[in-house]
């Protein structure tokens, strides 16, 4: 296993590597001038074209992208990003900051997602075609189908609104002392809409994963044997079933995160989705190269945990 993972580490550099220089590409011949976020339109007018080629060379801006990306590697790898092109700090001390309230959004949402979705998968594979089974594959397309933004908002309307029982938007109330109620009830309308859609996805797999289990001839085996119905379901069906079910999980991780650039948005949370979003605005490439850094790592991270978790479920998935 260990060396296994070692080897998954060294194939995960090129991959990281490709995936930013991709993205930095992209971020640098998109269409528009960084330089006018940095100066404003109004500033620029009343400046010299060699004013504003100064302030271009200052950034960097005059240097073909691959060779910024080489010097934006470099400083990377020894833990320095550089600073925001608008803002205070440096864009490390911009990510500590914002890193922890968006893993708690998304390890709350995912939990919950976990323990709703999984669990109501295997309620509609063991009563397949009953009432329950259509009545949760119908709730499990609507999670699937309602946009996030629409549900955020229509939440509002009517838990903050009309019955004033929940926070608009941030992480606590504004001049209060932090406690945990406070924050448990910001948390509540942001995470249930981060979750839902993910219950509803691994639901579906869940459920599609467990019936096609259900049809092997060692789960007849097993009720030939005489064991309970709750053995039969644990320990050989649901197990067998966990195998697609961890790659739809660890994929769903990452994803976690670019839903939540949305939700944070609209609830106002202090996370790194809102922080991507104001530098998207801003055309802040220093921030969102510190982000897509964090989103990478967290899919290569996501994708080990997975390949642990097969050995785990499946003793016969073996890592040499």
């Amino acid at each position: 296993m260990t060396r296994y993972l070692v080897q998954r580490i060294l194939v995960s550099i090129p991959v990281f590597i490709g995936v930013t220089a991709l993205v930095f590409a992209l971020y640098a011949l998109s269409p528009g001038d960084p330089i006018i976020g940095i100066l404003g339109a109004e500033n620029m007018t009343r400046m010299t074209s060699e004013q504003i080629e100064q302030v271009r060379h200052q950034y960097g801006f005059d240097k073909p992208w691959y060779v910024r990306y080489v010097h934006w590697l470099g400083d990377a790898v020894q833990g320095d990003l550089g600073y925001p092109i608008k803002g205070r700090g440096t864009v490390v001390e911009n990510l500590k900051e914002r890193l922890p309230p968006t893993l708690l959004l998304m390890g709350t949402a995912f939990l919950l997602a976990l323990l709703v979705g999984v669990p109501m998968g295997m309620l509609m594979a063991l009563k397949q075609y009953s009432w329950l089974d259509y009545l949760m594959t119908l709730v499990a397309f609507v999670n699937l189908s309602v946009p996030a933004f629409f549900l955020g908002l229509s939440l509002i309307y009517v838990f903050s609104l009309k019955l004033d029982v929940l926070p608009t938007y941030g992480m606590q109330t504004i001049g209060a002392d932090f406690s945990i109620v406070d924050r448990l009830r910001h948390l509540v309308m942001p995470s249930f809409i981060l979750a839902v859609f993910y219950a509803g996805v691994w639901a579906r797999y869940t459920r599609a994963s467990m019936l096609e289990v259900m049809r092997s001839d060692y789960v007849t085996v097993a009720r030939a044997k005489g064991l309970h119905e709750s053995a039969v379901v644990i320990r050989h069906i649901f197990r067998n079933a966990l195998l697609p079910l961890i790659t739809i999980i660890s994929v769903s991780l990452p994803q976690l995160l670019g839903g939540a650039i949305i939700v944070e948005t609209i609830f106002q949370w202090p996370g790194m989705g809102m922080l991507g979003y104001q530098a998207t605005l801003t055309r802040d490439y220093p921030i969102l190269m510190g982000i897509l850094l964090i989103s990478a790592a967290a899919i290569l991270i996501s994708n080990l945990i997975a390949d642990m978790a097969y050995a785990l479920a499946d003793p016969r998935v073996r890592y040499d």
